[in-house]
Formats: structure tokens, sequence, C-alpha cells
């Protein structure tokens, strides 16, 4: 250590930490310091990714189970629609982004709109599954005590087609959370745009993409316990 060093480091304490924050991102690594002194550029990218998420979960949610609903009372629908929504699913989400681009614009517009359409597949087919699944024994027995068709649907059959229902709606979330980042390429927020800012920095990708991860993990977590929450018979089967 030179005298001058020596001098500025009692003068400054953190003389060396800033050396060593400057050295680890010069290499790109993982940097602790770094992340903790930046960690506020990410708060407004998480809640845009948070958004992102949400916004296109339920109107998906809502589409698909609309549709769903609907085939279940007319099963010819339940293939050519599951044949779209499985065509919409299989475009590359890049692709889809840039085609949506001349009719949405670039925003985040075009990134909800891209990312519902890709959810409506994962929860139509885990509505239609879930009502499939219903024993006609209940069913029957529903008919008998002089419950109508619409009764039966929405005392009877959604209540037991719950599990596969919120099932497809966890799926969906966690998929659309991986998708989200790629929303950058329509233009929108979220962490994306922080991620392929510097993605060659570790920290950088480390925070941005623990987030996503945390933000996948909390969500899946809720959905959980609304289920345990709205199907009590099967608590109380354990």
């Amino acid at each position: 250590m030179t005298r001058s060093s020596s001098l500025l480091a009692q003068l400054d304490p953190d003389f060396f930490k800033g050396a060593r924050e400057d050295s680890c991102v010069a290499d790109n690594g993982f940097c602790p310091d770094w992340i903790v002194s930046n960690f506020g550029r990410y708060v407004t990218p998480f809640f845009e990714h948070v958004v992102l998420t949400l916004v296109p979960l339920a109107i998906g949610f809502v589409i698909a189970g609309a549709l769903a609903l609907v085939a279940h009372r007319r099963q010819w629908l339940v293939g050519p629609m599951t044949g779209l929504t499985n065509v919409l699913y299989t475009i590359p989400s890049i692709a889809l982004f840039l085609l949506l681009l001349p009719v949405t614009g670039r925003g985040n517009v075009t990134a909800i709109v891209g990312l519902a359409l890709y959810s409506l597949n994962i929860i139509f087919v885990n509505v239609t599954t879930g009502l499939r699944n219903v024993p006609d024994g209940v069913i029957d027995s529903a008919r008998g005590q002089g419950l109508t068709d619409r009764q039966i649907l929405w005392r009877v059959e959604v209540p037991l087609a719950l599990p596969e229902i919120l099932a497809g709606l966890r799926i969906a979330t966690t998929t659309l959370v991986g998708l989200a980042a790629l929303a950058v390429f329509a233009g929108a927020g979220g962490l994306g745009p922080e991620i392929l800012t510097d993605i060659s920095f570790k920290s950088n990708v480390v925070v941005a993409g623990g987030l996503a991860i945390l933000l996948a993990v909390v969500l899946e977590v809720l959905i959980l316990g609304i289920q345990r929450l709205m199907t009590p018979w099967r608590r109380a089967a354990a």
C-alpha cells in the first residue's frame, strides 16, 4: 500500500470498498455492493412486470373461461377451439409481438394482447378438462334434485372443477412471468429491458432474473392459497 492510498483510506473508509466494487463491475462479476447500491433501479420495472403479468392473465382467464363454458355445452366446439388456441400458443413469442406491432403499435398494449393470447390455450384446456372430469353420477344426482342445467353448472360442475381450473391458472401465471421479459421486443417495460441492457453483467442478470422468479413463486403460492380457501372439501378429505 502506498503512502497516498493509506492516507486516502484513513480519510475515506469506503475507498477500498469502492475500488473492489469497480473491479468487480469491470470483470462483469457478481457484485453484492453494486446490487445494494443499484437495487432501486429495479423497483419500477418490477411493478411494470407485475402489471404485464396480471393484466393479460385476467383478460385471458375471462376469454378462455367463457369459451370453455360454451364449448362444454356444445362439445363439437372443443376440438376447433383447442386447435385454434394451440396454434396461437405455438407461435414464437417474439414473432407474435412483431406481428402485432403494425396493428397495436409499440408499447404495453402489444405486450398485453400477445401475452393474453398465450394464456388462452393453457386456461381453456384446463377448464374444459376440469368440467369434463366431474363424475356423471354427481350431475345425475343434482338433476334428480330438480336443479336446472345452469344451476348444475355453477353449483356443481364449476366448484368440482376448481382444482383443474386453478392449476391451469398457476401454469399460465408462471408462463406469463417468463414471457413478459420478452415483451421488451414489443417496446414494453418490465424487467426485460433491464436484463437486455447489460445481459453480460452477472449482477444485473441475477437481480432482474431473481425478481422475476420471486414474482412467479409469490403468485403461485397466492393461487395455491386461494385454491385451499375455495375447496374446503379437499382439506377435509386430506
